[in-house]
């Protein structure tokens, strides 16, 4: 199967990856595109943050041309190195090694003789796939015709199959991010999301912090994070792994204000919103801040009709704990501590005064912050006027910034205060 344009621009652009690739090539290594790496190649998707590298080179080799090699790296990984590109994960195996969690994960890309390989017959569902994301433009919205419904009777063939796998928090979340990334539903069951291992013993190891913050950004940056994560609910993944997020699903919502649902389906349903980059990219931060927005509501305290009382606030105290404990940049964890707590103020921007909004305003983070507000309203079905509102409020401080002869909200200066400037 030979490797066909644009894709080939995606990788032959001179980044650390495609140097390191070059790189074992010429040494008279094998190197090859895994799993998820390949199939995104293959579809034309936005690489992933984190990049699978299979390679007859063993760590001594690797050793002396990555320098900021690290191993073992993540469990299923020999080794690791962290690059301007992403996180490149390095397997050592041996040419016929081919074990992988489901068969649609076989499919790798041969950098030495530029073609795709596709051990298990795989590729008419990648076909499918790829004329699916055509009809979709490449992303990972439905129309309302072919939506698919989260309910659990759309994993009850899948789900028992992934508890009793072998390797079982590997295969759901490999399974998570199928669904996530390629809209893999029910029906293609048969064909793409059955595991190739057998069953295994009761007590599985819980994946390490690495693995579950590389697997979390995965399936926040893919285009329909929501399915992999109903998925994970119904599995038992985020009892187990990730309390914080599970107690969603017990935290009621009024009808009025959240006809969508529970926290849990309000959070899912925020990501419908989300718009990609120029890339076709979906931004890890905003997505991080749309998960974790309504943190604080499971915790916070209710009196009468005054619901949440304080949740904002809690809620983003909340995120940094559970952040931290996978090991998230401390810089994005400052950053999503920013979006939650702020996260209702952009509601308000209009009717605030400036003294109180400012220095949140000032922020160069603000913009993501009324992108959050904007995917918060949408998924509610409130409409979009009060974010149109708000958002020219912004627009009016920005502007009001630039002019020389007006205060920040809006008053103009006397002679006085305009000479002050320039002192």
């Amino acid at each position: 199967m030979s490797f066909q344009e644009p894709w080939l621009k995606m990788i032959k652009n001179g980044n650390e990856i495609d140097e390191l690739c070059e790189t074992l090539t010429a040494a008279g290594h094998t190197v090859k595109f895994l799993g998820f790496s390949a199939i995104d190649l293959y579809l034309g998707l936005p690489l992933l943050p984190f990049f699978w590298i299979g390679t007859d080179a063993d760590i001594a080799v690797l050793a002396r041309y990555v320098d900021n090699l690290r191993f073992p790296g993540v469990e299923t990984a020999d080794g690791a190195a962290d690059t301007a590109n992403g996180t490149c994960y390095f397997h050592c195996f041996d040419e016929d090694e081919r074990e992988r969690s489901f068969p649609l994960l076989t499919f790798s890309y041969n950098w030495n003789r530029r073609r795709f390989e596709d051990p298990l017959g795989v590729y008419p569902l990648l076909k499918a796939l790829q004329k699916d994301f055509k009809a979709r433009n490449f992303t990972g919205e439905y129309t309302s015709n072919q939506r698919v419904a989260l309910h659990r009777d759309n994993y009850k063939i899948s789900t028992e199959t992934l508890r009793i796998a072998k390797d079982r928090y590997r295969v759901m979340m490999d399974a998570a991010l199928l669904t996530a990334r390629y809209g893999l539903v029910k029906d293609d069951v048969p064909t793409g999301l059955v595991p190739a291992l057998p069953t295994a013993q009761a007590n599985v190891p819980p994946p390490g912090v690495e693995m579950q913050r590389a697997f979390l950004s995965c399936l926040l940056v893919s285009p329909r994070p929501e399915m992999g994560l109903e998925l994970l609910k119904h599995t038992g993944f985020l009892d187990e792994l990730w309390p914080e997020l599970a107690c969603f699903n017990d935290v009621d919502h009024s009808k009025e204000f959240h006809p969508e649902g529970n926290v849990w389906n309000h959070t899912l349903e925020t990501f419908r919103y989300r718009k990609a980059g120029n890339n076709g990219a979906y931004d890890l931060r905003l997505s991080l801040a749309l998960l974790l927005h309504d943190m604080g509501k499971p915790i916070s305290a209710s009196f009468g009709n005054h619901r949440f009382d304080g949740h904002a606030e809690l809620g983003a105290r909340a995120a940094v704990r559970f952040l931290d404990r996978l090991g998230f940049e401390p810089s994005l964890v400052q950053d999503i501590f920013y979006l939650v707590k702020n996260h209702m103020l952009p509601a308000a921007l209009k009717r605030l005064p400036l003294v109180k909004t400012a220095e949140i305003m000032a922020s160069p983070l603000f913009p993501t912050l009324l992108e959050l507000y904007r995917c918060d309203e949408s998924s509610s079905f409130k409409g979009l006027d009060g974010y149109h509102e708000n958002s020219a409020a912004y627009q009016t401080y920005l502007k009001n910034l630039k002019n020389p002869y007006r205060s920040a909200d809006g008053k103009k200066m006397g002679r006085k205060e305009i000479l002050s400037l320039f002192k």
